[in-house]
């Protein structure tokens, strides 16, 4: 990886105002020469429980970019789990550099790392992380989620992801069109990864006119070979009439520039921090009459999925039958905004700060 100029490195005083905004709780810097490890495991909230997220591998441009989002991620992390009705925190890591980097000796050092926190973070799969680097991490720390089912785990949580993130967009369609049905919608999938490829099977079957793009070709056109979608340029959604946006690459793709031109009536995709600027583009896509499903709220499923391996004796059904109520938490929250005003991102939020407060004023009292 190049090197980073001096400019670009972030300084000590701005990463405590960034954790300060967020309400962070813990921030580990990782390095081991060796291996070439770089990794930054951040903590948010642990009022529900310790906390759980996974480890996301990215070639940032900079360390400044990889804190960042490390810390967004993990601050939704704990909204997830909260609005989930989960007994966890939230928290995440980042791997900074190429995928290539992965070796055993590598994953196991970060384990290590995973292990001196003493079960306040555990991990999981992300993106360019599997269930085999899992089983790694596993060796030196028993803090780690999403482990083969072989071996007793839940395997990989992307299909539960893809499951609550098509149930969340039929309840936003419920709300929207009155009927639940997406058969011959428009959709457009943006990243043809794991969950975008999952999400594509739900919405085939049902009889969606399914698009994809993604900026791996192959990707896109493996998912357009089994679903019948169309392929579309990555840099040409904002041109493509549609009814339903999902967003299931990185986050920040809601932004000052993308909303003004969107054509759809629904956003709901399962990418982490859709919004660039929460609270301004959750009210924009209000005002341009965009219906806006949650992100944390409905990409719960992959959480839901770990939390279950997390508590022991895991069963994919109970998974399923919790992924399930995302439904009906969508509709809540639907109802909720359009009473108070707010935007549905608000009122999602709401709801998990609220559950957050009162569990933390229990144990208060203990």
């Amino acid at each position: 990886m190049a090197a980073i100029k001096t400019e670009e490195k972030p300084k000590i005083n701005e990463i405590y105002a960034q954790m300060e905004e967020m309400e962070h709780e813990q921030l580990v810097i990782c390095f081991d020469k060796p291996t070439g490890l770089k990794a930054i495991i951040a903590i948010h909230n642990t009022v529900l429980g310790p906390s759980l997220g996974g480890t996301r591998m990215w070639h940032y441009t900079n360390e400044a970019d990889a804190i960042k989002d490390v810390l967004r991620l993990s601050r939704g992390m704990t909204f997830k789990a909260s609005i989930a009705g989960l007994n966890i925190g939230g928290g995440k890591a980042v791997l900074i550099g190429d995928p290539s980097l992965k070796t055993e000796a590598y994953l196991r050092r970060f384990g290590r790392f995973i292990e001196s926190l003493g079960g306040r973070y555990i991990t999981a799969e992300d993106m360019n992380t599997q269930t085999a680097d899992m089983e790694y991490i596993a060796m030196e720390t028993k803090h780690v989620t999403g482990l083969p089912e072989s071996k007793g785990g839940g395997g990989d949580p992307s299909p539960v992801t893809a499951y609550g993130t098509y149930l969340g967009m039929k309840a936003a369609a419920k709300k929207a069109y009155g009927s639940d049905s997406l058969k011959g919608k428009r959709i457009l999938i943006q990243g043809a990864g794991q969950v975008g490829n999952h999400l594509a099977e739900h919405l085939h079957k049902e009889g969606a006119a399914l698009m994809v793009a993604d900026i791996n070709a192959d990707r896109a056109n493996k998912v357009a070979a089994s679903t019948g979608a169309k392929v579309i340029s990555a840099s040409s959604i904002q041109d493509i009439a549609m009814d339903i946006f999902a967003p299931c690459a990185m986050g920040g793709q809601l932004n000052d520039q993308t909303i003004p031109s969107l054509t759809c009536d629904i956003v709901a995709g399962a990418a982490n921090n859709q919004l660039d600027k929460e609270q301004v583009h959750g009210k924009m896509l209000m005002e341009h009459g965009i219906l806006y499903a949650p992100d944390f709220l409905i990409n719960a499923g992959g959480l839901i999925n770990v939390y279950q391996e997390y508590q022991g004796n895991y069963k994919k059904s109970l998974a399923i039958e919790k992924a399930e109520k995302i439904y009906d938490t969508c509709l809540e929250v639907f109802d909720l905004a359009a009473s108070e005003g707010k935007s549905p991102h608000e009122a999602a939020l709401q709801k998990a700060l609220n559950r957050i407060k009162d569990i933390g004023q229990l144990k208060m009292s203990w």
